[in-house]
């Protein structure tokens, strides 16, 4: 594919993490093809000060709120931008020296979305020295995300595969897109409901080779128990939106956890996580990322033991999947008497 690569503005959001900042700024002084600018989405009252000298400018806006207003910065972001092209692009990323060619080249009027490459990095991988060679000899693919294509691009047809970790629309796209639903504030589901908006709207999602990006190591927890109360409000304004819940194999693992219930009133935390619930769902030093898959599975082997019948795997996943799916809407209410 060759085009004239047209002018791409490099959107990041960030509440502290100013070295991470800085290191994704350093990727984007060495890109083959530089950005138009770079644009930092600050969801807090002071600006970030002595960041790294770059060919390109870096302007500062603020977005700021109790809670953490994803959707609100990337909809500031994108109306604050110059380019052609919107790279979105988090914090904790950094990118390869070709990511912004290589959005710049799939990434035209009419492509709709696209999703390039995540490597993780163990955790002192991107201290002070770091270089493009040693993030690919140590960092990973996530177990729980797809991989790239082999070659070119692959269509996503699965709404639920959009991950706003790194991703680019052209401008054209992004205005017929609407942005992200500004309801959605804190953790969670705002993504799931972008990515629905644009199945809907008939816009297309694409992974692609290359546009990579390698993840910096930050500890946090999978599924995400530090943010239950976001993550049920924002799953009841999505079902309100779609007709049912998203966010289901987290909202799964937090009621096997005692933390939540399904009640025909909505979904209701029960308690707060405790020390043996962040043990079991935190990132370890010694992990390049956490994932609820393996926590999934742990805390499905531990509700089978003593059954007296063992199941194959393919009726234990078709049983896990249909507990999932109960949690897509409230159970039926009790008739009043």
């Amino acid at each position: 594919m060759t085009r004239d690569l047209p002018a791409v503005s490099v959107l990041t959001l960030a509440r502290g993490r100013e070295a991470h900042l800085k290191n994704v700024i350093r990727g984007l002084a060495t890109q083959s093809v530089p950005p138009r600018e770079l644009i930092v989405v600050a969801m807090q009252e002071a600006p970030y000060r002595d960041l790294p000298e770059t060919d390109f400018p870096i302007r500062q806006i603020h977005v700021v709120e109790a809670e953490l207003p994803l959707a609100r910065a990337r909809n500031a972001a994108a109306a604050a931008a110059a380019g052609d092209v919107l790279v979105f692009l988090d914090v904790d990323c950094i990118p390869h020296p070709d990511l912004v060619r290589d959005y710049a080249v799939w990434t035209g009027p009419g492509d709709g979305l696209t999703m390039g490459e995540v490597l993780y990095l163990p955790a002192g991988a991107a201290d002070p020295g770091w270089t493009i060679a040693g993030f690919d000899a140590v960092a990973v693919r996530h177990s729980d995300r797809q991989g790239p294509p082999d070659v070119g691009r692959r269509r996503c047809a699965d709404y639920r595969c959009f991950w706003s970790l790194t991703f680019a629309m052209h401008r054209r796209d992004w205005d017929l897109s609407g942005g992200f639903d500004e309801r959605f504030t804190g953790y969670g589901g705002e993504d799931t409901d972008f990515g629905r908006t644009l199945y809907e709207a008939g816009i297309p999602i694409w992974w692609i080779r290359g546009a990579r990006a390698y993840h910096q190591h930050h500890r946090h927890c999978m599924p995400p128990i530090h943010h239950i109360p976001s993550i049920l409000r924002n799953t009841e304004i999505f079902a309100e939106k779609w007709g049912h819940r998203t966010m289901e194999h987290w909202l799964h693992g937090f009621r096997m956890m005692g933390l939540i219930e399904n009640g025909p009133d909505g979904l209701r935390m029960l308690r707060s996580p405790g020390p043996d619930d962040f043990a079991l769902c935190e990132q370890r030093a010694d992990m390049p990322y956490a994932a609820t898959a393996p926590v999934i599975r742990y805390l499905e082997g531990r509700s089978r033991d003593g059954d007296a019948v063992a199941r194959s795997p393919a009726q234990q996943h078709a049983a896990m999947t249909a507990r999932q799916n109960e949690l897509l809407r409230p159970p039926p209410g009790v008739a009043a008497e």
